[in-house]
């Protein structure tokens, strides 16, 4: 399995390791080449979070700072969701 982690726009830099270590847990048993794309905004805060993996999958979100999505345990439950086992 690869996986590729890229953050930009996304303000604090210790948040963003632990977002991208938790991205790297929850993909690291799913089979094929993964890669999350998160991009924040300086005008408001939201993130848009992209999938891309195997077998020509593809999802995105937008992730909402005020709603905590920005967390990392929230990232690992959406993932979760999104991704296929």
């Amino acid at each position: 399995m690869a996986l590729t982690v890229e953050m930009q726009n996304t303000g604090d830099p210790g948040l963003q390791r632990e977002v991208v270590a938790t991205i790297e847990h929850v993909l690291a048993d799913r089979p094929g080449n993964w890669r999350v794309s998160i991009v924040g905004s300086q005008a408001n805060d939201k993130w848009e979070m992209k999938i891309t993996g195997p077998n020509a999958f593809e999802r995105s979100y937008t992730l909402e700072g005020t709603v905590g999505e920005h967390r990392p345990e929230m990232i690992r439950v959406l993932l979760g969701k999104l991704v296929p086992r």
